[in-house]
């Protein structure tokens, strides 16, 4: 899924070439692609003859601002990609929803798992009141308001591996697998380490990681695993500089050691042993 850094990305891709234009009209191949309004054809409806104005980031949600205050709202989940065209070409079996623009570009929602989902929601309509889980996010990671106090007073109601924690969008918005990996790596903490036994010099070691990890990923224009690209179709570079995610059975960037993989909740997590030792860590 893509995660804080590659959503980020195609926000800023987004920005670039999308503001201002018209869209002369839009094209829904999956209906169930559509959360809101319930009518595909009142989706249609709305966004045409209109402009995107500002696109902005909420966790993982992209929030496109348009001319009559209204706002397209997209979550690409699993597998989406948002892709920038500027000539006509046939769409691929994956795509879902197509926006056109003027001299014959065009925005395309390609998603091969399906779960991507986009909103319409009207001018006097507060994102977060038609989509919930946009009310419950933590506070941007990269903002002020996410702080060491907000993130020890989360974390000290939360009896969970700190893996598992770190992917709850209420503790960290836009966190994810990859760079929860790379955070706990760069924090020296094991990924089921319970949360409830971190001392405060690691939870402040870990605020300030978790930062610097998303600003690198930012920085390398995100990660492709298997689907994520920008809007103009660029790989993400992160990948190549990771210090554990997907380098199983790979050594340690600093010590040398094999990096290994567990799962924790259903979800995979890599680390080193002798950087991130379980039993040190909680005092055994």
């Amino acid at each position: 899924m893509p995660e804080l850094p590659e959503v980020e990305t195609v926000r800023r891709g987004l920005a670039v070439v999308t503001l201002e234009q018209p869209i002369v009209g839009v094209d829904i191949l999956l209906a169930r692609s559509i959360a809101l309004p319930k009518q595909p054809q009142a989706f249609i409806d709305h966004l045409r003859d209109r402009a995107i104005q500002q696109w902005q980031r909420r966790g993982k949600y992209l929030l496109a601002t348009l001319d009559d205050g209204s706002c397209l709202v997209i979550h690409l989940r699993m597998s989406g990609q948002l892709l920038w065209l500027t000539t006509p070409q046939p769409p691929c079996p994956h795509t879902r929803v197509r926006w056109f623009f003027q001299r014959g570009a065009e925005l395309r929602f390609v998603d091969q798992r399906t779960f991507g989902r986009c909103w319409w929601i009207p001018a006097h309509c507060r994102p977060e009141k038609a989509i919930p889980a946009l009310a419950t996010l933590a506070p941007e990671p990269l903002s002020e308001a996410f702080t060491v106090a907000f993130l020890a007073a989360r974390l000290a109601h939360c009896r969970r591996p700190i893996k598992t924690a770190l992917l709850d969008q209420t503790i960290v918005a836009g966190m994810g697998n990859i760079y929860a990996d790379e955070s706990l790596f760069l924090s020296g903490l094991h990924p089921a380490l319970p949360t409830d036994t971190l001392a405060i010099e690691q939870i402040v070691r870990l605020h300030q990681v978790i930062r610097q990890v998303l600003r690198a990923g930012i920085a390398a224009g995100g990660t492709t695993i298997r689907s994520f690209v920008t809007p103009l179709g660029v790989n993400g570079r992160y990948g190549a500089q990771a210090w554990v995610y997907g380098r199983k059975g790979e050594a340690c960037r600093v010590c040398g050691t094999t990096i290994e993989r567990l799962r924790l909740a259903g979800r995979s997590s890599h680390y080193c042993p002798q950087c991130q030792p379980l039993f040190s860590a909680m005092g055994k």
